[in-house]
């Protein structure tokens, strides 16, 4: 736990950016894509039983729903006090403590918290048909939705894994009789319920945006995802890559006398924005250029939602340029070296489990606002980063 005033001293110190050590999650299902940066003998840091490492979370105040194994604190972001220790408290701790003089007034008064977080996702095989419930349907279980977004960087995917396509929604032909058939089979046979699906081939440097309540199984590029603070799901594919689901998984996150409840099970999809036959004209989102200077550009990445966005920066070789932006952010350097703020920045070669690195930041909404100097300190390559804002960013489109 992190005292207030060693809080308040490592903001100042920072001139209201804090660095960020990276957090890994292990799951217990599918195959490590092994694109996090992440030490070979470290993939297993946690033991067999809890899974391998396949997500790194970022900028994040709230746990992940990961089992009993799982210890309280899984998938909280840290703060890095010094290099020279192993000093540090959580960014929530920060967000409580500092409030509006860190993530600004208007997150501050009508969330209380920072209110989103983002990942990098990386698995080898494909993931399962699942969703992520609506504000509705969440509310039930006493937990928040999870609206979330794509992007598939092209310095994390070296290689495009099994299967580097996703599955979105339903065929609009699908009716609900069929995919009630999905539910009720669940533990007797292979649905096979993606043949009900479309799928699409995943385009590096471009994302998807994906509403609550739509099925989707994520394909295997590692992907950056900014997302709202939740983790619930419920999975609706029983087989996948030849791994099987169990019913836990689709029912764990409904209300107990609702578990079989089919009816109650399928209401949970969002039937309209499924079989939407538009699905890739409303969700697709290719980069649009922000900002686009001699030194520097931005894309908007993440964007048309009213709940996160995200920009890819870039500064050019041997560049230095101040930034400015009207809103709070976290942000994850993919690419290069050099210096962010006061804080020098560098792209790991390798990661290891419970260490610190100079990849990751957030900053304060008036250090953003005033505008943070960024230094490239290659002549030959540019220095690149992945920038998440809550929802409040208004030149967001």
């Amino acid at each position: 736990m992190g005292s207030k005033e060693l809080i308040k001293k490592t903001f100042e110190a920072g001139d209201g950016i804090f660095r960020l050590s990276p957090v890994f999650v292990p799951r217990p299902f599918g195959k490590a894509g092994q694109r996090l940066r992440l030490h070979p003998d470290d993939y297993y840091a946690l033991g067999l039983q809890r899974g391998s490492m396949k997500e790194r979370w970022l900028a994040s105040t709230i746990t992940c729903s990961n089992g009993p194994l799982a210890p309280e604190d899984e998938g909280l972001s840290y703060v890095a006090v010094s290099h020279k220790s192993d000093e540090r408290f959580t960014l929530k701790e920060a967000v409580e403590t500092l409030k509006e003089q860190l993530i600004g007034e208007e997150l501050q008064e009508k969330y209380g918290e920072w209110p989103m977080y983002s990942k990098f996702f990386d698995y080898i095989n494909p993931l399962f048909h699942h969703i992520h419930h609506t504000f509705e349907a969440a509310a039930r279980v006493g937990k928040q939705a999870k609206p979330e977004a794509y992007f598939y960087p092209k310095q994390l995917n070296n290689h495009l894994g099994e299967f580097p396509h996703t599955f979105f929604g339903l065929n609009p032909e699908t009716t609900p009789e069929q995919i009630k058939d999905c539910i009720r089979n669940f533990e007797k046979t292979d649905t096979k319920i993606t043949e009900l699906s479309r799928s699409y081939r995943l385009e590096l440097g471009t994302g998807w945006y994906v509403p609550p309540g739509v099925l989707h199984a994520p394909g295997s590029l590692l992907t950056y995802e900014p997302q709202w603070n939740s983790d619930v799901y419920a999975v609706w594919e029983n087989v996948v890559a030849g791994e099987v689901i169990g019913r836990k998984l689709l029912v764990e996150q409904c209300p107990e006398d609702k578990r079989e409840n089919v009816d109650y099970i399928f209401s949970l999809l969002d039937w309209e924005k499924n079989t939407d036959s538009e699905f890739r004209q409303k969700y697709f989102r290719p980069p649009i250029s922000a900002v686009s200077e001699n030194e520097y550009k931005e894309d908007w990445i993440t964007y048309g939602n009213d709940f996160f966005g995200a920009k890819e920066l870039t500064i050019f070789p041997g560049q230095k340029a101040v930034v400015r932006d009207d809103a709070a952010y976290g942000i994850v350097f993919v690419q290069g070296y050099g210096e962010f703020g006061m804080h020098k920045c560098s792209v790991p070669t390798m990661l290891r489990f419970g260490k610190q690195s100079d990849d990751e930041f957030f900053v304060s909404e008036s250090s953003a606002k005033k505008g943070v100097t960024i230094i490239n300190h290659s002549e030959t390559e540019p220095l690149v980063g992945l920038k998440h804002f809550g929802p409040n960013h208004p030149a967001m489109p």
